[in-house]
């Protein structure tokens, strides 16, 4: 079987709200399938990897001072990320991590963080720090081929303007920018979003999605994961989306 290999950038500095813990739950659900997932780390300094050698690559979020630290080094690792993204490697990027492959973040001071350029969008923070989109937010996204309710925890004063593929539907709280109606970016093999909490834990079915994702990457026929009970997860992720909706 496949061991999916996966690459956790700047793991010692962008762990807002527990965000490391979706490495945690991905291999998690792997070990439960009997699939080998090994989480490689890079950060500052580290020796330049082959990007293309992993089948996903995930960046959590940080504050803007975080940011500011690794800016700069990871435009150092641009065009090794963008061949691993053509090559078909997947992008699941967290709030910091979702702000800096786009074109700029501008932080509340004006002053411009340069992104990796990956994507189009760009994200512009207010003057005044006060003004942050905080709370539980709920979402629908389609990208696993039907609508599935996806629940977390959002706190950013960016907003984040431009994008044409969004992650998924504001149902529950701001998204992008504050009281929009669409929540992060997407491709096939991109998920990028300001859900914490760690949102993996709360949203299985997301995690499947990129599981099987990294697990068929180049294969013609696509094979189905096995399935796991995920009842738990369901049902508090039914409570959370009855609480806010109701």
């Amino acid at each position: 079987m496949k061991t999916i290999k996966i690459l956790h950038m700047y793991a010692d500095m962008l762990d807002l709200y527990g965000d490391s813990g979706n490495m945690e739950i991905l291999k998690y659900r792997c070990t439960k399938r009997g699939i080998d997932c090994v989480v490689d780390t890079y950060s500052i300094d580290s020796e330049m990897p082959d990007f293309t050698a992993y089948d996903l690559i995930y960046i959590g979020g940080g504050a803007d001072l975080e940011q500011q630290h690794i800016s700069e080094d990871l435009l150092k690792c641009r065009e090794g990320i963008i061949s691993a993204y053509k090559n078909g490697t997947f992008l699941f990027l967290i709030c910091g991590g979702y702000q800096l492959m786009g074109k700029y973040y501008r932080d509340a001071d004006g002053n411009d963080i340069k992104g990796l350029g990956l994507f189009d969008y760009y994200t512009v923070a207010p003057n005044s720090r006060r003004k942050r989109c905080i709370g539980n937010i709920v979402i629908e996204t389609e990208i696993t081929g039907k609508p599935v309710k996806v629940v977390g925890f959002e706190n950013h004063g960016g907003q984040t303007q431009g994008i044409k593929t969004p992650f998924g539907k504001v149902l529950y709280g701001n998204g992008n920018c504050s009281k929009s109606e669409a929540e992060g970016y997407c491709e096939k093999n991109v998920i990028a979003t300001y859900l914490h909490g760690p949102c993996l834990a709360k949203n299985p079915e997301i995690s499947d999605y990129m599981i099987e994702y990294c697990m068929n990457r180049g294969d013609e026929v696509i094979t189905p994961l096995i399935p796991i009970d995920d009842k738990l997860e369901k049902e508090c992720r039914k409570v959370m989306v009855h609480r806010l909706l109701k």
